[in-house]
C-alpha cells in the first residue's frame, strides 16, 4: 500500500501550512519500534526479503523508486512507482524489494523486531522478485 504525506493525508493526520512552510503529520498514535535512514545510488536494488512479525513503513525523502511486492504464497509481483513524500507500507509476510530509479534517500520506520542487534532477527531473504528486463 502507498500513500503520500503531501496529498493523501487523512484524519487524524494533518497538514499545517503558512508563509514559513509546512508541518506535515507522518504518523499519529502509531507504535514505532525502530527508525533508520537509508541512502542508495541510482540503479541499485535493496530488499528481496520479508518479515514474519514486522510492519515496515518507508518514507521516500528524495528520488524515485520502484517498489516490488508479493505475498509469500504468490508467484506474481506487483510494482508501485514512488517518489518524494510517498509512504510504502510493507506488511508481515509480504516479500518486498526496491529498485532505485534515481539517487535516493528514505527513512524506514518499523513496528516489530528490526533495529540494532535485532536487525536480521525477523528478516527472511528470498530470490530476487524484480524482473530483470525493466
Amino acid at each position: 500500500m502507498k500513500r503520500n504525506i503531501f496529498s493523501d493525508v487523512e484524519s487524524p493526520l494533518e497538514i499545517f501550512s503558512d508563509e514559513r512552510g509546512l508541518i506535515v503529520d507522518i504518523f499519529y498514535k502509531e507504535k514505532i519500534d525502530h527508525v533508520a535512514f537509508i541512502k542508495t545510488k541510482s540503479g541499485e536494488i535493496r530488499g528481496n526479503h520479508y518479515h514474519k512479525e514486522t510492519t515496515q513503513f518507508t518514507l521516500i525523502l528524495k528520488g524515485k523508486v520502484e517498489y516490488w511486492e508479493r505475498s509469500i504464497n504468490d508467484a506474481k509481483s506487483k510494482t508501485i512507482y514512488c517518489g518524494e513524500g510517498d509512504i510504502i507500507i510493507s506488511e508481515p509476510n509480504k516479500i518486498h524489494a526496491f529498485k532505485y530509479v534515481e539517487d535516493n534517500e528514505m527513512i524506514v520506520f518499523t513496528r516489530g523486531p528490526r533495529g540494532g542487534k535485532d536487525y536480521e532477527a525477523d528478516t527472511f531473504r528470498v530470490e530476487n522478485i524484480i524482473k530483470k528486463n525493466i
